[in-house]
């Protein structure tokens, strides 16, 4: 288990707010659509079979979500009923970035009010700030919501890489709890956590880069594979923390194809196919600009999926 972020003295760097634990494999969960508009119940079940499954915490509306596409509307509705299901049973962190600080602010409060745990706030797409833009943005974020917050760095999607000495800098505020990083950089993440405070919370943001990052001192995952294969990602990460480093390895090795297959195409759309394919949900329906996955990779994909014994 991850440690326990608590108040420390007054001076200290402290992780302000945070009650329960974050760490392990956490999903990255997608959201279900079905003609165009949310699948709610779809949703729940994917959240209950996930929290089943061993999953350590729940992320609603990230990349993986969709979030560029959902309606403010559709957006809070996704994390409220991810909070409302999950009733407490894991953490929920709810992805409430955006390229404006202002809309920022505003999803993050929601989040805060409709019960998560934390907020995942992504480094501002398409803008390309200076660093000295994303320390500033941040710290309007935490200032003014006053809520856990994970940063997102992940420059493939946003055109911008946050820095260590910028991260650093952003972890003395108390609010600022940790870090998805998915740079795909070991380089970058041991600068990570060797210039912020031990309890910062770092966190792999890309599934092939789980099981290096936890042995220079990760705390787990943000997983797009969760979704697919929710107790095998959880079995890795638990036999990792319990030092059996040799099961570990094992397990990252044998899904290591899928990490791969879910990147035939942008995500998420191998991985509503492979769940679709799975009866996990009903459509594989993604919003454009996404389009459903090519025939030539479907087939690719199934038999990863086969070799796995996911389906048939």
């Amino acid at each position: 288990m991850a440690k326990k972020i608590t108040a420390g003295k007054k001076g200290e760097n402290t992780r302000k707010g945070q009650k329960k634990e974050i760490g392990g494999a956490i999903v990255a969960i997608v959201t279900p659509f079905k003609d165009g508009k949310l699948d709610e119940k779809a949703l729940k079940n994917l959240i209950d079979w996930n929290i089943k499954a061993g999953t350590h915490c729940i992320v609603p509306c990230g990349t993986t979500g969709e979030s560029a596409t959902l309606s403010h509307e559709e957006h809070m509705r996704v994390v409220e009923v991810t909070v409302e299901t999950v009733k407490g049973r894991v953490p929920v962190i709810a992805g409430t970035g955006s390229n404006s600080t202002t809309e920022t602010v505003m999803l993050t409060k929601h989040a805060k009010n409709a019960g998560a745990d934390a907020a995942l706030v992504i480094t501002p797409y398409y803008n390309k700030p200076s660093q000295e833009g994303l320390y500033r943005h941040f710290m309007a974020v935490a200032d003014e919501c006053r809520f856990p917050m994970v940063l997102y760095n992940v420059p493939g999607r946003t055109s911008v890489n946050m820095l260590p000495e910028t991260v650093a800098r952003c972890a003395k505020n108390r609010y600022v709890i940790g870090i998805k990083e998915a740079t795909g950089s070991l380089r970058q993440v041991t600068d990570v956590i060797r210039l912020c405070p031990k309890n910062f919370i770092v966190l792999s943001g890309d599934d092939f880069t789980a099981f290096p990052i936890m042995t220079i001192g990760g705390r787990g995952v943000i997983s797009v594979a969760s979704n697919v294969v929710p107790k095998e990602m959880a079995a890795m990460v638990n036999a990792f923390k319990k030092g059996n480093l040799i099961r570990a390895r094992q397990l990252n090795l044998k899904l290591f194809p899928l990490f791969d297959a879910l990147f035939y195409e942008t995500n998420p759309v191998p991985a509503k196919t492979a769940l679709a394919m799975m009866g996990k949900i009903p459509t594989d329906e993604v919003r454009l600009p996404l389009a459903p996955m090519s025939e030539a990779n479907t087939k690719k994909l199934r038999g990863i999926l086969q070799g796995l014994k996911l389906v048939k």
